[in-house]
C-alpha cells in the first residue's frame, strides 16, 4: 500500500482546500522521462472519480492513484521535500531499481 508522510498530506490538504470538496491530487505513471517512466501528478473531483478513470479509493482522503500505476508504485511513500532551491511532492519507491537524478522518473 502506498503511504502519505504528514507533510505531504499537509501540502495536499494545502492544494485542495482552494478546491471545492470532492477533489483528489492524482497521481499516474507513464512511459517516458531519462529513465523509462514518470510520475504524473494531478487533480481531479469526484464528478471524475469513477468516469473517465477508475481511481483507487482515496488515500488519507487526499491521493488517489492510477489503477495502472499501483503495480510501479507498490509499497511507496509520498514525501514532500522542502528545500534551499524549491519544493516539490516525492515517490519513494522500494520497487525502482534505478532512478534519473532529479527523481521525476525511474525504472522497475
Amino acid at each position: 500500500m502506498t503511504s502519505i508522510t504528514q507533510s505531504a498530506r499537509d501540502y495536499m490538504k494545502g492544494i485542495l482546500k482552494h478546491r471545492y470538496r470532492g477533489t483528489y491530487v492524482t497521481l499516474g505513471v507513464k512511459s517516458g522521462g531519462c529513465s523509462g517512466f514518470q510520475y504524473v501528478w494531478g487533480l481531479t473531483d469526484d464528478k471524475n472519480y469513477n468516469n473517465n478513470v477508475k481511481w483507487s479509493k482515496p488515500i488519507d482522503d487526499v491521493l488517489v492513484l492510477d489503477p495502472l500505476a499501483e503495480m510501479y508504485i507498490l509499497d511507496s511513500e509520498v514525501d514532500y521535500i522542502t528545500e534551499l532551491g524549491g519544493s516539490y511532492l516525492t515517490v519513494k519507491n522500494p520497487t525502482a531499481a534505478s532512478s534519473c537524478g532529479c527523481g521525476e522518473s525511474f525504472s522497475v
